[in-house]
């Protein structure tokens, strides 16, 4: 895949570069503020050359505030098809809920410590690229802990709430399956008792999947 990076540490920056490249992945470009990384996804979009990608910081100059995140909603808007996974220090619930506004295919929310888990980072990055979902395990809590659904949410049994934590991560049935150390067959019959108790129609596709229930919870 190829990925474009927006980090204002140098060394961060290099790091993740240097963790993608070495597993095969193509880095186009790495900037250090949300002005460089506007301007650097519309060179890329003139040549027809946009990537699969983005991986930016939340926080970047001038103010260091919110810069990044709102450079990637920005992002998304103009290129719907263009993955975004951006890196936070902390959890910040009205960056993710203001990422996850609209559409949300192809898009992610990681704590920084994260990357520290190679593995599931990159699987994060190739997810996002190919238009799934990537949550951290402490956004996807706190977007369930505070949701304004609480009413239907009470419905669920600890178990299906598990479940809807880890398709809200965006894992497969799958990967839930193997989490939570079950057959494949109980981690579809929770799925569709969530989808039954939510009033959600089920539909095709993982992410979509995850999507909708994201959606429901933060409407």
């Amino acid at each position: 895949m190829r990925v474009v990076i927006a980090e204002d540490s140098v060394l961060l920056r290099e790091g993740l570069t240097r963790l993608l490249t070495d597993r095969g992945h193509d880095v186009v470009a790495g900037v250090g503020d949300a002005e460089a990384l506007i301007k650097t996804i519309g060179d890329l979009d003139a040549q027809s050359a946009l990537p699969d990608v983005v991986v930016a910081d939340v926080r970047m100059p001038p103010t260091h505030t919110d810069e990044g995140v709102r450079a990637a909603v920005r992002l998304r808007k103009a290129h719907p098809d263009l993955g975004v996974l951006v890196l936070s220090q902390y959890v910040e619930e009205r960056y993710a809920t203001e990422l996850l506004a609209g559409s949300s295919r192809g898009v992610g929310y990681l704590l920084k410590d994260r990357v520290a888990e190679v593995r599931e980072f990159v699987d994060a990055v190739v997810r996002v690229a190919q238009g799934g979902t990537a949550l951290d395990p402490e956004v996807v809590a706190q977007l369930l802990g505070r949701s304004r659904k609480q009413d239907v949410l009470a419905g669920l049994t600890p178990r299906e709430r598990e479940v809807l934590g880890l398709m809200a991560e965006g894992r497969t049935n799958s990967a839930i399956a193997k989490q939570l150390v079950v057959s494949d067959g109980a981690v579809e019959k929770h799925v569709s008792n969530i989808f039954l108790k939510l009033g959600l129609a089920q539909s095709d596709g993982d992410h979509r999947r995850v999507l909708a229930v994201l959606t429901y919870l933060n409407s």
